[in-house]
């Protein structure tokens, strides 16, 4: 399940790259940018002084989306990324909060600030919806053959492993509404999973689905908690617009097939 771009031809190619600079041109990233460029004093940079790229804020971002290959940008964007995944990283291994990016980052609002560009970096790679419907299409169809069908012939149990890019691309490629995760500055945190659960209700004789964002806080990553009925991951309950949920969160399982058989046309 690679997320990888799976159409050979050059005007796919094209509206792929077109699609990615528009996701990208909504973001606003100055903020993050500037604050980046304090941290790092990136006018002191080898970048700044060999190459003479001394402002993340002015550059621009170069996208490209190749038959086989992951879509891919240079520029600002991917430094900001690559900086960014660093420090948060740091922070999840343990590190003192002084070593953590030097200690420069000493509020939550800097790193919700820093953060939009880790954000910025999957979003506009992998969820504009003409690139994710393709990069996620296999991965859709396997969930389609998992969770659409006889329930008693299904496995109990469906594990896959993946990255957070395909996180990111299944939620758009299924199209989820929008949602937030509590205690985490990333959209798609290291470890976190997409529980799809089919449930039968008795009482009306009818099958139901229910998805949910399970994960683990900055806390407990940080502090390599163990989880347990009393120390629990997190958890979010998530809706496809294709299948409105109740207030506990479920929707007719006939929907829910309605919305799959959209998703993999």
């Amino acid at each position: 399940f690679n997320p990888v771009i799976t159409d050979d031809s050059a005007a796919f190619s094209e509206k792929a790259v077109q699609a990615m600079e528009k996701e990208r041109q909504g973001m606003q990233l100055s903020e993050s940018y500037k604050l980046l460029e304090e941290m790092t004093d990136y006018r002191n940079s080898p970048s700044c002084k060999e190459k003479q790229q001394c402002s993340l804020s002015d550059a621009k971002d170069t996208f490209s989306a190749k038959y086989q290959q992951e879509p891919g940008v240079s520029g600002p964007l991917k430094v900001g990324n690559s900086l960014v995944d660093a420090f948060t990283l740091q922070y999840y291994e343990g590190f003192p909060k002084d070593q953590v990016a030097w200690g420069e980052i000493k509020s939550d609002k800097q790193w919700q600030v820093l953060s939009k560009l880790k954000n910025g970096y999957q979003d506009s790679l992998f969820t504009s919806p003409e690139v994710a419907r393709n990069v996620a299409k296999p991965l859709v169809k396997y969930i389609d053959n998992a969770l659409v069908g006889d329930a008693a012939k299904a496995a109990k149990v469906t594990l896959l492993v993946g990255h957070d890019s395909n996180i990111a691309s299944l939620l758009t490629a299924l199209d989820f509404k929008p949602y937030q995760l509590h205690n985490q500055y990333e959209r798609t945190p290291i470890g976190g999973k997409l529980v799809f659960q089919r449930w039968h209700d008795k009482s009306g004789n009818r099958d139901l689905m229910k998805i949910e964002y399970v994960y683990q806080s900055t806390e407990q990553l940080r502090n390599a908690d163990a989880l347990t009925l009393q120390s629990p991951p997190q958890r979010v309950t998530l809706a496809l617009n294709g299948c409105p949920v109740d207030d506990n969160g479920f929707c007719p399982m006939d929907t829910f097939k309605k919305a799959m058989a959209e998703a993999t046309k």
